[in-house]
């Protein structure tokens, strides 16, 4: 791959939202991974023809986005689970925030309205960037391929963590990310956060399912009979060549590429 990345950092927790919403991103291109299981939940969305998908941070927000639209479909989870009338106060969501549950027939052509814990957040959070890339091990290649040709680019990796804390599947996912990306980079301008992921990456990449399924994500997927499969769905590597951006209009879409 030929790019020129002239400066590469890593975002550990969700503590450095608030603070990314004042930072100049004009010049940088963020991509956001929640690997458990947001932006895998996505990135799948897409690449079984969902339209569209609109993040946002709360519930309100997407139910009243339901009042304007009726036909748009509404996700999210809350604890994990999908969010129901007890929350809402009325109506409960159609689909949670299992990528399993995002199949062609359920998807295809409709705009999904998508609230999480974390991974939305993480999102709107960066809005403002020159691109907006979603991410997961799922299109991670081709994401990469994405970037082939532009101008230097100034890479920030975003993990949308879990709660308030760093979530071991998503600085693996970005170490991974760092790994495709090292030789184009400007070594002046790699920041130990990118050093750090990348190296937590190639220590554990002979087997990525062992070790999400040692994060504390992973653990508790694994412990739902309903959600354990949502763990091995989400390291499969490179499942689709999808690359999943958020527009100017907030909506994310997703565009099919053939890797040369």
């Amino acid at each position: 791959m030929h790019m020129n990345i002239s400066s590469l950092e890593v975002l550990f927790t969700p503590a450095d939202f608030s603070s990314l919403r004042e930072c100049d991103l004009s010049m940088t291109v963020c991509v956001v991974f929640d690997v458990l299981r947001a932006t895998s939940s996505m990135v799948t969305a897409l690449g079984n023809g969902a339209a569209a998908i609109l993040p946002v941070e709360d519930i309100p927000q997407a139910l009243a986005l339901r009042e304007q639209r009726a036909e748009v479909l509404l996700a999210g989870e809350r604890n994990g689970l999908i969010i129901g009338a007890d929350l809402t106060g009325s109506v409960s969501f159609d689909l949670g925030n299992s990528p399993r549950e995002f199949r062609q027939e359920t998807v295809a052509g409709k705009t999904i309205v998508m609230t999480t814990t974390n991974g939305t957040r993480a999102l709107r959070a960066c809005a403002h960037a020159k691109r907006v890339l979603i991410s997961s091990f799922l299109n991670l290649t081709v994401t990469v391929g994405s970037l082939e040709g532009a101008d230097p680019v100034r890479l920030m990796l975003v993990c949308g963590g879990t709660h308030e804390q760093a979530a071991y599947e998503d600085v693996l996912c970005a170490g991974a990310l760092c790994d495709l990306v090292w030789a184009n980079c400007n070594q002046d301008s790699v920041s130990d956060s990118a050093l750090v992921a990348r190296m937590l990456f190639r220590q554990e990449r002979q087997d990525l399912l062992a070790a999400i399924s040692r994060s504390c994500n992973g653990r508790r997927l694994l412990a739902s009979p309903q959600l354990r499969d949502d763990v091995r769905f989400c390291v499969q590597l490179d499942s689709v060549n999808l690359v999943a951006a958020m527009d100017q209009d907030g909506l994310l879409r997703g565009s099919f590429i053939q890797l040369a």
